[in-house]
C-alpha cells in the first residue's frame, strides 16, 4: 500500500482481521446488547461486545446512546477478561466509543487507564491499536495525562512507536504528542530514547504519521533542555535532509517550525550552519518552492514555506550572539527585498528579524544604506498588527543613538505615519512610536516640522495610558517638543496640561521624574505655567517637597520652574528671588509660607477682614484708574476691592519715574547701587542707628495704614517707615525697573536684604578683578554701604 493511499494513517484492515470477522449479531436492541455485557457465558459476551462496537461505529448518536445506557462500565471490566476474543472486542468497543466527547467524559471517572496500560504489553495488535486509540482520546485531559504517566504508560507508548502496525504507531504517537504539551514530560521522552523513534517515523509511508512525528518534535524543541539531545541524536541532519528533498515538500512547514525553535541556541545554530542548513534556508528565502496548486495540498497551505524560513532567521536574530553570523550571510539585503514585496506572513517574520538585527551596529548602518528605512516606514500603514509592532520596534532600535537614521525616518514621512500610530491600542506600538517621534523632535532643525504634524495633540491620550512605558515615552517626547512655543500652545489648546499635571500624583518614581521634566520645559512661557498652576501643579509639588520618599532634584526643579511665573509664591515658599527673577506689578509679600500651607491669592487677601496678622505688602505701579474705567459693571466684588487698594498707591509710579530719571543715567553700576540704596532708605524713614532700631515706629505706622485702608493689604508706595523687609523689597523692585541686578533674601524676624555682585579693585591693577564678590547692600544703618557676604558685619545686619 502506497504512503498516500492510507489517509491519516488509519488502517481499516485491523477491523477485519481473521480473529474478529465483521458481522452483525442479531440483538433486538442495542440496550439488550448492553445488558448482555454482564452475562456469564463467554460466547454471549463475545457477541455482545461485537454488537456494541458495530453499533458504536454508526456515529456519535450511537455512542451517546450506549454511554447513557451504561455500556462503558462493563466494557471497562471486560478489557481485562482472560478470554482473548472477549478482551479484543471489549477493547474495540471502548476505543471506538472514546472518540466521542460524552463517552470520553464518562471514561475519565472510571479509572480505566491502569487496565488499558496493563494490557498494552500483550502481543496483541488489536488490543494495542484500540488501547492506544482510547489513550490518545483521553490524553487530551490533564487528569488523564497524570494517570498515564503515573502508571508507566510513557515507556510502553514509546516502545509501540516501533510497532509494525501503522495504526498502533499513529495512536501511540498521538498520545505522546498530547503528553508533551506539558513540557515537563519532554525530558522523559528524550531519556527513553524517544527522539530516535520519532526520527524513524519520519521515514514512514504514511503522511499523517510523518506530520505527527514532526509536530511532536516541534513541541519537544520548545524546551531549551532538548537542544543538546537534538544535537546528539543528529536531529538537525534529518531535518535538513527533508528540506533538501522536493518530494517531501508537504513536510517542509513542520520541519522549518522545528528548526525555528532551535535557531536561537548558539550551539544548535552552528550545527545547523555546519550541516548546510543555513544555505538551504537561504535558498528557500530566495526561491520559494511552493506553487499555488501545491499549497492547496498542504495541511497549512495558507502559511508559506518562505515565511517560516524567514521565521527561522527571525528566531536566530533574537540571540544577539548570533548577529555576526547572520550579518555574514548578508541577511540584511534579503530582508529588505522581502519586506518590499513579500506576503503579510513574510513581512511579519521579516519585520521581526529586522527589529532584532536593528540593534546590531553593522546591520544598523547597512539597513540605512540598503534603503530599508523608507520600506519599513511604509509598513507602518499595514493592517497587520504584528507587522506594525515589529516595524515600530525596529525603527526604535535603528534610531537609538543614531542621528542619521532618525533623519532618514523623518525624510521617509515618519512623523505623519507615526502620529496615526499614537491611536494604536497595542502598548508596544504606542511606546515605540512615541520614542521615535521624540528622537525626531530632539533634532532641532526638524523639530518645528515634527510639531506641525500634530504630535502634541496626539500625545494627550497617551498621557492617560495605563501602560507605564507609554507614559514615560510620552513625557520624554513632550520634553523634546515643548522647547517650541508653538508646541506648548498646541498642548494647551488640546487640553493636555491637566492630564500632565495629574501625573504628578503617580506613585511610579520614573513617571514622576519624567513628569517633572516635562513640566519644567513646558513652564518656559507664562500662559502654560499659569495654566498648569490652575490645575494644581504648585500645590502638588509643594506636597511632594514635604515627602522624604518622593522629593528629588527633578521635583524641586519643576517647582522652581513654575514659581518663576509666580514670584509672590516663590518668595513666600523659598524666601529668595534671584537676579533673574524680575519683580513685576502685582507681586505681594504675605510673609513666609509653609510648603503644605494653602496660599491665598491677592484677591482673597484683599477680601479678608482686618486682623492682627502680619500685613501683606503689595507692589504695583500701574495706573489703575485707567483700568477701573474699562471694567464691566458686572466685575466681581473681589476684583473691585483689589483695584481699590492698588489705586491708592499713587506714590510708587512716582518713585519709579524718579529712579529712572536720576539713578539710571549714572555711569558706574556701583554708583547706581549706592544712590538707589540711599534713595530707598530716605523713602522708608531714613537711616536708623542700631541702638534706635527698637524704637523705630514702623509697626505703628503699618497699623495706621491698615486702619486707614481698612485692609490687611498695604501698597508699598504708601509706607514711609519701613523695616528691613520693606526696604529690601522696594530696593529689588526699583533695581529691576532700571536693569540693576540684585537678589532678595528673606531672613528671620522681618529681616530681608539684597545681594549684589561687585568687582574688587581696578581692572588694570588688581588680579582679583575678574572674580566678583557678593555683597549685602545696607539699607538700614549706613545706606549705600556694601557688606561683604559672610563677614561679621553682614551676619550682624542679617540677624541682629
Amino acid at each position: 500500500m502506497g504512503r498516500r493511499d492510507r489517509k491519516n494513517g488509519t488502517s481499516q484492515e485491523s477491523l477485519h482481521k481473521d480473529t474478529i470477522q465483521a458481522r452483525r449479531v442479531a440483538f433486538k436492541t442495542p440496550a439488550t446488547a448492553v445488558l448482555l455485557l454482564s452475562a456469564p457465558e463467554e460466547d454471549v459476551l463475545i457477541k455482545a461486545c461485537q454488537a456494541i462496537y458495530e453499533f458504536a461505529e454508526e456515529g456519535d448518536l450511537s455512542k451517546v446512546y450506549l454511554t447513557e445506557h451504561g455500556a462503558l462500565g462493563p466494557l471497562s471490566q471486560l478489557i481485562a477478561h482472560s478470554n482473548h476474543k472477549i478482551r479484543r472486542n471489549a477493547f474495540i468497543g471502548l476505543g471506538v466509543m472514546a472518540t466521542n466527547s460524552t463517552a470520553r467524559t464518562a471514561l475519565q471517572n472510571m479509572d480505566v487507564i491502569p487496565s488499558i496500560i496493563d494490557k498494552l504489553s500483550l502481543d496483541d495488535t488489536v488490543v494495542q491499536e484500540f488501547g492506544t486509540l482510547c489513550l490518545s482520546c483521553l490524553s487530551v485531559e490533564s487528569c488523564c495525562k497524570v494517570q498515564i504517566i503515573d502508571n508507566n504508560g510513557l515507556p510502553l507508548l514509546i516502545t509501540l512507536l516501533s510497532s509494525s502496525d501503522p495504526d498502533v504507531q499513529k495512536n501511540s504517537l498521538d498520545t505522546i504528542y498530547n503528553l508533551v504539551q506539558d513540557t515537563q514530560i519532554c525530558p522523559a521522552v528524550i531519556e527513553l530514547h524517544g527522539l530516535r523513534q520519532l526520527l524513524t517515523l519520519l521515514k514512514s509511508d504514511f503522511n499523517a504519521i510523518q506530520q505527527l512525528a514532526l509536530n511532536t518534535l516541534q513541541t519537544i524543541a520548545i524546551s531549551k533542555e532538548s537542544q543538546s539531545a537534538f544535537r546528539e541524536e543528529r536531529v538537525f541532519d534529518e531535518l535538513i535532509e527533508i528540506l533538501n528533498n522536493k518530494d517531501l515538500i508537504d513536510l517542509h512547514i513542520e520541519t522549518l517550525l522545528i528548526l525555528s525553535n532551535c535557531m536561537s541556541d548558539l550551539e544548535s545554530f552552528r550545527v545547523i550552519q555546519n550541516g548546510g542548513g543555513l544555505s538551504t534556508l537561504m535558498d528557500l528565502l530566495l526561491t520559494p518552492k511552493v506553487s499555488e496548486s501545491q499549497a492547496v495540498l498542504l495541511k497549512n497551505g495558507n502559511i508559506e514555506i518562505q515565511a517560516i524560513a524567514v521565521k527561522c532567521f527571525a528566531c536566530a536574530a533574537q540571540n544577539p550572539g548570533l548577529h555576526p553570523f547572520l550579518h555574514e550571510q548578508k541577511i540584511e539585503k534579503v530582508l529588505v527585498d522581502l519586506l518590499s514585496g513579500g506576503s503579510d506572513n513574510v513581512k511579519t517574520y521579516g519585520c521581526q528579524a529586522f527589529a532584532a538585527l536593528s540593534s546590531f551596529l553593522p546591520s544598523k548602518d547597512l539597513f540605512r544604506d540598503l534603503g530599508g528605512i523608507p520600506i519599513v516606514v511604509r509598513l507602518l500603514k499595514s493592517k497587520c498588527p504584528e507587522i506594525i509592532e515589529h516595524a515600530t520596534q525596529g525603527l526604535a532600535n535603528l534610531t537609538s543613538g543614531d542621528q542619521l537614521n532618525t533623519m532618514e525616518v523623518f525624510y521617509a514621512g515618519g512623523p505623519q505615519v507615526l502620529v496615526r500610530r499614537l491611536q494604536d491600542t497595542c502598548p508596544k506600538v504606542l511606546a515605540n512610536s512615541i520614542t521615535i517621534l521624540g528622537r525626531m523632535a530632539g533634532q532641532e532643525p526638524i523639530r518645528c516640522k515634527v510639531v506641525s504634524e500634530g504630535v502634541m495633540p496626539a500625545l494627550v491620550e497617551p498621557l492617560k495610558s495605563a501602560d507605564t512605558q507609554a507614559l514615560i515615552n510620552a513625557l520624554l517626547c513632550i520634553c523634546e517638543l515643548a522647547f517650541e512655543e508653538d508646541a506648548r500652545a498646541k498642548l494647551r489648546g488640546a487640553d493636555g496640561l491637566e492630564p500632565l499635571v495629574r501625573l504628578l500624583r503617580s506613585s511610579h518614581m520614573e513617571v514622576l521624574r519624567c513628569t517633572c521634566m516635562a513640566i519644567s520645559v513646558c513652564a518656559k512661557d507664562e500662559p502654560t505655567a499659569l495654566e498648569m498652576c490652575k490645575f494644581g501643579a504648585l500645590e502638588i509639588l509643594q506636597e511632594i517637597t514635604q515627602s522624604i520618599n518622593r522629593r528629588n532634584k527633578f521635583t524641586e526643579f519643576a517647582l522652581i520652574s513654575l514659581l518663576k511665573y509666580n514670584l509672590s509664591l516663590k518668595y513666600g515658599l523659598l524666601g529668595y528671588l534671584a537676579t533673574t527673577d524680575v519683580i513685576i506689578d502685582g507681586l505681594y509679600d504675605a510673609g513666609k509660607v509653609g510648603f503644605c500651607q494653602k496660599v491665598l491669592t491677592l484677591e482673597d487677601l484683599c477680601m479678608e477682614p482686618v486682623n492682627r496678622r502680619r500685613p501683606v505688602i503689595v507692589v504695583n505701579a500701574i495706573e489703575t484708574s485707567d483700568e477701573v474705567q474699562q471694567k464691566d459693571e458686572a466685575q466681581s466684588e473681589c476684583s473691585q476691592e483689589r483695584n481699590r487698594i492698588l489705586m491708592d498707591d499713587i506714590s510708587l509710579p512716582l518713585l519709579v519715574k524718579e529712579v529712572k530719571d536720576s539713578i539710571e543715567p549714572l555711569i558706574e553700576e556701583q554708583e547706581q547701587y549706592v544712590a538707589l540704596a540711599r534713595f530707598v532708605s530716605e523713602i522708608m524713614g531714613g537711616a536708623i542707628e542700631k541702638e534706635e532700631r527698637d524704637t523705630f515706629a514702623w509697626l505703628q505706622h503699618l497699623e495706621e495704614l491698615r486702619c486707614k485702608l481698612q485692609s490687611n493689604v498695604i501698597p508699598i508706595g504708601m509706607i514711609s517707615k519701613g523695616f528691613h523687609c520693606h526696604r529690601a523689597l522696594l530696593f529689588k523692585y526699583l533695581a529691576d525697573s532700571i536693569g540693576l541686578r540684585c537678589t532678595l533674601v528673606r531672613g528671620d524676624y522681618n529681616r530681608a536684604w539684597n545681594e549684589v555682585l561687585l568687582y574688587k579693585g581696578e581692572p588694570c591693577s588688581n588680579e582679583n578683578f575678574s572674580q566678583p564678590c557678593c555683597y549685602i547692600v545696607d539699607l538700614m544703618h549706613q545706606p549705600g554701604t556694601f557688606l561683604e557676604a559672610d563677614s561679621t558685619a553682614a551676619i550682624e545686619y542679617e540677624s541682629l
